[in-house]
């Protein structure tokens, strides 16, 4: 499955509007390994400079979602569970539209992914708080993480209905529906800080997950502290979805679809089931990032689009093919 990784990752920084051959490719990964700048080459310029950071911060951003919803969906012993059911999202997004319209992003580059980033964490601590008043039992976080999800709804809402700038909504909505548009260097290096060390955190739970996908009871009667497990990877799935978020806007249907096609295929034991799901997460997004931007070229999609016409599909799919078989 790495061996696909590897492969996808080069056909998508070899495939674009100018077409490379692998060995450009190649020589383009070498050339800062041999002490060559290579600024005069323009296949080595398109590499580095717009494909490679594209590409990379798809295989990281769809990696995390994967997991996160993974983790998600054993935690809630739900398979249509998903990365914002704690908020995540919807707090990162509020939190971008105030930044956006107020014009706090055009300070500097970084003022958007930061502001996008403490939205999503505080939004899921406010879950967590909440919801911890009832022990944190998995529906009151569910329940709260809806409500949570409605109130920030209502706030982006607000805001966008008051945006003095055209310009300013435009912006808004590109960001909300997930895009990898104009990537940078910096954003991989965002998403480098917080999402491998996130889903290291995840792998480590994994035993435990499979006992909290039986029941809450079964973990707890083998020695599971339970509250603990639950919000170390309740924490370490927001870490790496308000990362991703961060720097990509809301991308839907990568941790509610992937996750579940993987269980299908491999089964349910999560020390399998989370590595796969970073690795084929990763090439979904690769995927549809790279059918994003050459389907109806020179007309690009949002990325978020593409995983939504194809996760949609994906998931009718897979609750009719769940409903004919208990049928």
């Amino acid at each position: 499955m790495l061996g696909v990784l590897g492969v996808t990752l080069v056909f998508a920084v070899a495939t674009g509007p100018v077409q490379l051959q692998p060995r450009e490719v190649a020589g383009a990964l070498i050339a800062p390994l041999l002490g060559q700048s290579g600024d005069g080459n323009t296949a080595n310029l398109l590499v580095t400079t717009i494909r490679l950071p594209r590409v990379l911060l798809a295989a990281l951003v769809g990696a995390a979602l994967a997991v996160a919803g993974a983790v998600m969906q054993a935690l809630f012993r739900n398979p249509l569970a998903e990365p914002g059911i704690t908020g995540v999202s919807s707090g990162a997004a509020a939190a971008a539209v105030v930044a956006i319209v107020s014009g706090l992003s055009a300070l500097a580059w970084w003022t958007l992914p930061l502001s996008a980033f403490i939205g999503a964490l505080a939004a899921t601590a406010v879950v967590h708080v909440v919801s911890g008043a009832s022990r944190g039992r998995t529906s009151t976080i569910i329940l709260v993480g809806i409500a949570v999800n409605a109130l920030l709804g209502a706030v982006v809402a607000a805001v966008l209905a008051n945006a003095p700038e055209a310009g300013d909504v435009q912006r808004v909505m590109f960001w909300l529906n997930g895009d990898l548009t104009a990537s940078t260097w910096s954003d991989v290096s965002i998403a480098a800080l917080g999402i491998p060390l996130g889903i290291l955190v995840l792998f480590a739970t994994a035993g435990a997950l499979d006992l909290f996908s039986i029941s809450e009871t079964q973990a707890a009667s083998t020695g599971v502290n339970v509250v603990l497990t639950r919000q170390i990877a309740l924490g370490a799935a927001a870490l790496i979805t308000a990362t991703a978020v961060s720097v990509t806007g809301v991308i839907s249907f990568v941790g509610l679809v992937v996750p579940h096609l993987v269980r299908l295929v491999f089964g349910p034991q999560h020390g399998r089931l989370l590595v796969l799901s970073a690795v084929v997460g990763a090439i979904f997004l690769v995927l549809a990032d790279l059918l994003a931007r050459m389907l109806f070229y020179p007309i690009t999609l949002q990325t978020g689009t593409v995983t939504a016409f194809v996760g949609a599909p994906v998931l009718l799919l897979l609750v009719l093919r769940k409903k004919a078989g208990q049928g």
